[in-house]
């Protein structure tokens, strides 16, 4: 069973187009936010950071028009591939 496979039958039960929220948690490395940031559209995209008390990680908030439950899970198993990124 895939990791995904949950909340893909979750989303299939929304209509699509819609808007979608994105979080993750990453360390705090300036190559990591980038890679992770690179997955959406900033021109579209809303996307925002809040660094933990000790600095150690970041956590991302990104609101983005998602078309279909392929097109979220598609960038869930990108992030997934960077080392350390965790999705909520």
């Amino acid at each position: 069973m895939d990791v995904f496979d949950k909340l893909k039958a979750q989303l299939e039960l929304m209509e699509w187009p819609n808007l979608y929220l994105f979080k993750f948690i990453i360390p705090n490395d300036n190559e990591k936010l980038a890679l992770v940031t690179a997955l959406f559209d900033h021109e579209t995209a809303e996307i925002s950071y809040h660094e933990s008390g000790k600095g150690n990680y970041v956590s991302i908030s990104v609101k983005e028009v998602a078309v279909s439950v392929e097109a979220i899970i598609e960038k869930y198993q990108k992030a997934s591939k960077i080392e350390g990124v965790i999705s909520l």
